[in-house]
Order: structure tokens, then sequence, then C-alpha cells
């Protein structure tokens, strides 16, 4: 069931996917999942796609296995896809449904590759750097969202694909997942929650954020390179998201970030004024 359009400040009783980066995640007290639980118990329904880079890098440090990246994309080879797998489906996933599970919440993981979820292509670097087991182009087939959801649980989706070629394994950026996912499911809000409050519009000034940043600027800096690093990815989730289906979508930081959302205290990337 689709979530409702959230058009005035209220959210009780809509769909709401939450894109938890392995940055933002605090361990132990996790003021971000108590408000999920705040936010199941009034009524919303949630999705979580996590990420899990930090995570990831430590364990392969720990297995001298070296990382290269590709304009921000991990390049992913075998020994690489092998820890990413265990880390996203096995370490970061459970131990956030097992956090869940302790505030109450009937949290199911899975990730992309189960029932069908996120199908892709091989992506290739712009120059057309080979970059492994990296899916893009997703495919999104909601039913085993949709399932858990009107079960009465709270998906959490662990960023992997099958390659729908060869039905491989793929890496996939957890900020595309989480944005197609919530496109496709047509959600009330999208939240990527990350480790600064706003999106700054110069990373010199912390004093330059942006509260609303219509679509056009948002591809303009993209283009110029105003929006580099870590938050191209997180932006271009929004737009997708924006573009496939949700009603709102918001970069924020951590503590309340649906909270903030509703506040404004949040980046809400919108539709160009017409």
């Amino acid at each position: 069931m689709q979530g409702q359009g959230a058009g005035d400040s209220e959210l009780a009783g809509v769909l709401i996917v939450l894109k938890y980066g392995g940055h933002a995640m605090t361990g132990g007290a996790d003021p971000v999942l108590d408000e999920v639980a705040q936010r199941i118990a009034a009524g919303d329904r949630i999705v979580l796609v996590h990420g899990g880079g930090p995570q990831i890098d430590g364990a392969l440090r720990l297995r001298g296995i070296g990382e290269r990246r590709v304009a921000g994309l991990r390049v992913t080879d075998a020994a690489t896809l092998e820890v990413v797998e265990a880390v996203l489906c096995g370490t970061v996933n459970k131990a956030l449904v097992r956090a869940l599970a302790a505030r109450g919440l009937a949290a199911a993981g899975t990730s992309g590759q189960d029932g069908g979820l996120l199908r892709a292509t091989r992506a290739t670097g712009p120059g057309g750097e080979d970059l492994g087991a990296v899916g893009d182009d997703l495919t999104v087939g909601t039913g085993l969202l949709r399932a858990l959801l009107d079960g009465g649980f709270l998906p959490v989706v662990a960023p992997l694909a099958v390659d729908a070629a060869t039905g491989e394994a793929l890496n996939v950026n957890a900020d595309t997942a989480a944005g197609a996912i919530a496109g496709a499911l047509g959600a009330g809000l999208y939240a990527n929650v990350t480790n600064v409050t706003r999106v700054l519009r110069d990373l010199a000034d912390p004093g330059s954020e942006i509260a609303v940043l219509p679509r056009a600027d948002a591809l303009r800096g993209l283009a110029d390179g105003s929006f580099a690093g870590g938050m191209e990815p997180k932006l271009r989730s929004a737009l997708l998201a924006l573009g496939a289906g949700a009603a709102r979508a918001v970069i924020c930081g951590g503590g309340s970030p649906i909270a903030a959302a509703l506040s404004g205290a949040a980046t809400e990337i919108v539709a160009d004024p017409a």
C-alpha cells in the first residue's frame, strides 16, 4: 500500500523511507532508532535502508584488502564483494535488527537480493573504468517490502542487488538504493540521514546551509562540482526519489531526522517552481 502524500506538517500514518548511513550510525544509544520507534507507535510505516561504508573499510583493513574508489564508488572485486556482503547483510543489518527489536519493533532484515527487490546493470566509471561488481540503473520490485509492511514488519534493507543479466551479486551505493526504493514505493517522505544538518552551498562556510533546494539548483551544483564528495550521491538519490514518485525528499542530520524534516531543520529538495 502506498503512502499518502505529505502536504502538511503531519505525517502520521504515511510511508517513510529512511536512509541511515554508516557514518551516521552512533552505536549504543541511538536517537535515530528511538525516533523510528516513536514514529511507528504513532502510526507511520517505515522502511530503513542502511549503508555501512566505515564498517566495510574496517573489515577490509583487517583482511589486508586494498580499497579503491572511482567517482565515489567502491571498486568491488571478488574478495571485496565477499566482505561487502558479509558486513552489510550480516554485521550491520543484524545489528540494526537487534537494536530495533530491543525497542519493541518487529524488524525484518533483508537485502536487495531478496524477493526480486533490486535488479541492476553493471556500472562503469565516468571514463569507462571497470568497477567490478557494482550495480546501477536499478529496477525495484516492491512486492517483498509491501508484504512485510502489510504484515506489520519494519523492513531493514542492505543495499545489494542482483545482476539483471547474470544473476550475480552486485554492490550498490546505499543512497542510490534508498532513493530508488522511496520512489518505487511512492513514499510520503524520503529522509537521507547523514552526519551534517543541512547541505552547504559553500563547504568552507558553515553559515551557507540550504533549507530549500530546487531541482534545477541541485542539478546545476552537481554539474559544476559545488555539491561534490559524499553529498553528491545523497542529492542524486533525493532527485531520483522525487522523480520516481516520492512526495518529499530531505537530507538531514542524525538525532531526530523525521522531526527535522517536519520542522524545516533540514535541506528539502523540491520540484522547480512553475
